[in-house]
């Protein structure tokens, strides 16, 4: 079963992000379970969108301990209960100009592949609205859904800007490629 996590803050649309790819995963003919936890439901207050995807009926009903991956819209929220969920096998997948390197540092034993979700998303005329960059990081990250599916996800359910929101899925499916076969290169000097 892959367990994933997505975080945000009020505003962000981390939940809108969770039921997106949630749609994905089921078009793609897996069973998912959704949920979400916000505290004060406003602007700014943290909010998680948790997703078990598996090719059986998912029937656990409980937090998730451990995540296969993460998916942060902040990364000022990569800290304490978050990163609790962790091990060395999560990948975490965070909105951030930071370097792999710097994030290597502040994280040592994690899996971070930062994403520039905002410039990627400003370059497609979307402004601060960072769902699909991210989705599509995530995507190619953990490799699902397929690229297709999660275009087609979009198509079927942003209301408006299709093309921006395709556009800006693919550009993030595509730095987070690059940021992997960095790694690789790196891992194999």
């Amino acid at each position: 079963m892959l367990e994933i996590i997505i975080q945000g803050r009020g505003g962000q649309g981390a939940q809108t992000a969770g039921n997106l790819l949630a749609g994905a995963f089921h078009a793609q003919g897996l069973y998912v379970q959704c949920f979400a936890s916000y505290g004060g439901a406003r602007r700014g207050t943290p909010v998680n969108s948790y997703l078990r995807v598996n090719d059986r009926p998912v029937r656990v009903r409980c937090d998730i301990e451990r995540a296969d991956a993460i998916l942060c819209f902040d990364a000022s929220l990569l800290e304490g209960r978050l990163l609790a969920t962790a091990d060395a096998d999560t990948l975490i997948v965070v909105n951030s100009a930071r370097s792999a390197a710097e994030f290597a540092q502040l994280l040592p034993g994690k899996r971070v592949i930062p994403i520039d979700a905002l410039t990627i998303s400003r370059q497609q005329g979307l402004g601060r609205i960072v769902n699909s960059a991210l989705l599509g990081a995530l995507a190619r990250v953990i490799e699902a859904p397929s690229l297709s599916i999660l275009k087609q996800t979009l198509v079927d359910n942003a209301p408006k800007q299709h093309d921006e929101n395709v556009a800006a899925c693919v550009e993030g499916y595509r730095c987070a490629d690059r940021q992997l076969d960095r790694q690789m290169l790196v891992s194999a000097a």
